[in-house]
């Protein structure tokens, strides 16, 4: 009886032949599968052992041979096995024995360099050291891979997996032993690595995970600035402004970039609105724009702050009290009855910083009320109550030309924490927006980014604009209409301190006022690659920022012990907390109308994922209802785009 020794899909294989053709043949396997082997894959032809015998016997023996030796033994040209074989045993070898150097030569690529079927051809000396080196190599490292392994199962971290704790888990290298051995240990606790880094105190807490990933895909060469940046002169041979600026910021706020100023004459209103020049002195592509451009943006978030230029240098152009800044101005001519505005005209000058005014400190002073009434005793009582009055007007237009009414008494909150870091305790603070400080300045940086929007543009020298069309908002060269704030060109020019993108576009307005040539012409590649840069960092940044208030709402919960607590209902099972910026779903809800009272069981938190697992408690009645306008507003102000008047408020300045 014929048996056939063959190769199938890269597996040595062993049947009895059932009947066969010059090309193929019909082979029983030891199991009783028959099987179709062309002619082409035998390597092998015998008639003793039996083929469940020859398999068993060559998986025995392979092994025992000596590789260093079966190498020395075959010659430097390409071979068969059973020529090798024969030299091997010194005799015409047995089918058990021609298998045996088979299976031993195909198993040892290193040693052996397959040519085809059963042919080989013996690895150069030099290239067998190099290749047994890295084997070697490989060898070893998994041994330290599996050192490591059972550390992590002991309850200790390995060294060199802690000093990369975050990096392995942002921006992991998925070769190296490290990430290997950490995934390897996790999928055995049947945890998430970034679980089980925090299990066993690489990751020092929930917070640090937050910050520290962030700041490791954010800024990978640290959050600080090059020592030997200089710091541009601020004081410049610009012209005087003949008027005195107040600015209006939280008590945290920095980076003061934007004032007003008020002046009468003739029977004409003049409201000038003061953006901090920084464009005067950094110039594009010198050092400092190198710096503002790899950042784009600054960063905030609860008790964190990050600037987009260093610390001297807004230093050197903030709006702060009692110095004298450059600034750009945007002066209004505003008839003082009907608050139409008859003029406009654009400046580069320096202004006299007479106050910064505090939201946090005022808002309980300067109230409607207060100011309807006329009450001398209010801080800067003429500028405030005129900037309050235009505000209102051009809020009114501004609905308008939406549609639709904008809501003016929603809710926002700030965080203030005391302490540093996940030691801190946390205070959420409701702030009332559409309040008279908020709406002047709303308002007032809505008209001074659309005018010099529309400025530009008449002007034929390009600006990067903002617009929104179907709730979708975009950047780009072109001006288009901005629905959801009702006007029609926009362009950020506000907040040159803060943002990439005013600092461009101060530069084209600087250009424009002095009727010079602008930085930048129509069509420069650097301005496209400048929209699509700002876009992905300044929504990672708001990500961040986002995620660190839903953080800070558990900690706070957490904090006092809340373990119930209020909540409106938004739309089906979204619902938001009181007391808090948390808008979270609630499976399982039963339909309840917009603005549905209900109360919630906090039966725990993520503070990794920033859930909260809730359950209902109970249905309020009818009567407690949250006003349908209250709900339209959160929608809004979540939703909103950070230029519109119902944006998120920058934590800490």
């Amino acid at each position: 009886m014929t048996h056939l020794l063959f190769e199938d899909d890269g597996a040595f294989k062993a049947g009895t032949v059932l009947s066969g053709t010059d090309a193929s043949y019909q082979v029983e396997l030891s199991t009783g599968k028959r099987t179709k082997v062309k002619a082409a894959h035998v390597l092998l032809r015998f008639e003793q052992p039996a083929p469940a015998a020859l398999l068993a016997a060559v998986q025995r023996d392979a092994e025992a041979i000596d590789l260093d030796f079966l190498w020395q033994c075959a010659p430097q040209q390409e071979f068969g096995f059973e020529e090798l074989a024969r030299d091997y045993y010194g005799h015409a070898p047995s089918a058990v024995e021609a298998a045996t150097i088979l299976y031993r030569l195909h198993a040892a690529p290193v040693y052996f360099h397959r040519k085809g079927r059963g042919r080989y051809r013996a690895a150069p000396p030099d290239v067998l050291r190099a290749a047994l080196a890295a084997v070697e190599r490989k060898r070893q490292q998994e041994l330290l891979k599996q050192q490591y392994v059972a550390e992590l199962a002991a309850g200790r971290v390995p060294a060199a997996i802690a000093q990369q704790a975050i990096a392995l888990l942002t921006t992991p290298d998925r070769n190296g032993i490290e990430f290997k051995a950490l995934q390897q240990a996790a999928d055995n606790a049947h945890l998430s690595p970034l679980r089980l880094l925090l299990k066993l105190g690489a990751i020092a807490s929930a917070y640090r995970w937050h910050v520290d990933s962030f700041l490791a895909q954010a800024f990978p060469r640290g959050t600080g600035f090059a020592p030997d940046l200089a710091v541009p002169d601020a004081a410049c041979d610009l012209p005087l402004a003949e008027v005195d600026v107040v600015s209006i910021d939280d008590s945290a706020t920095t980076e003061i970039d934007d004032g007003f100023s008020l002046a009468r004459r003739d029977g004409i209103v003049r409201v000038g609105i003061h953006i901090a020049a920084p464009a005067v002195a950094i110039a594009r592509d010198d050092a400092l724009d190198a710096v503002a451009r790899a950042r784009m943006s600054t960063v905030y978030a609860p008790g964190l702050k990050y600037t987009m230029l260093p610390q001297p240098v807004v230093d050197a152009f903030s709006l702060s009290e009692g110095r004298v800044v450059p600034v750009v101005s945007l002066y209004v001519d505003v008839n003082p009855d009907s608050f139409d505005i008859l003029a406009y005209e654009t400046r580069v000058q320096r202004a006299r910083i007479a106050a910064n005014l505090r939201h946090d400190r005022l808002d309980a002073v300067v109230t409607e009320q207060r100011i309807a009434a006329g009450d001398p005793d209010l801080p800067h009582a003429e500028l405030l109550a005129f900037l309050w009055r235009f505000a209102r007007a051009l809020h009114a237009r501004r609905e308008q030309v939406r549609g639709r009414p904008e809501p003016l008494d929603r809710v926002d909150y700030t965080f203030e924490l005391d302490g540093v870091g996940d030691a801190a305790r946390v205070a959420i603070k409701p702030r009332r927006r559409g309040a008279p400080l908020d709406l002047i300045v709303a308002e007032l940086m809505i008209l001074a980014n659309s005018t010099w929007g529309e400025w530009l543009a008449a002007e034929g020298r390009v600006g990067i604009y903002r617009s929104q069309s179907l709730g979708r908002v975009r950047m780009s060269t072109t001006p288009a209409p901005h629905d959801g704030i009702g006007v029609d060109h926009y362009a950020w020019s506000s907040s040159p301190l803060r943002r990439y993108v005013d600092l461009v576009n101060q530069r084209q307005l600087i250009a424009a006022a002095r009727r010079a040539t602008a930085p930048y012409a129509a069509n420069d590649a650097d301005l496209f690659a400048v929209i699509s840069a700002f876009d992905a960092a300044y929504s990672a940044y708001a990500e961040f920022q986002n995620r660190m208030e839903r953080y800070w709402c558990l900690r706070w919960l957490r904090q006092e012990g809340i373990t119930r607590l209020g909540a409106a209902v938004l739309k089906g099972e979204v619902i938001r907390l009181d007391g808090m910026p948390y808008v979270t779903r609630l499976p399982g809800l039963p339909a309840l109308a917009r603005g549905r009272r209900i109360e919630v069981d906090v039966l725990g938190a993520d503070e990794i994922e920033t859930t909260l697992e809730l359950r209902l408690h109970r249905v309020l009645a009818e009567t407690e209802v949250v006003l349908d306008d209250e709900i339209a507003a959160q929608e809004s102000n979540e939703a909103a785009p950070a230029d519109s008047a119902v944006a998120p408020l920058p934590q800490g300045g």
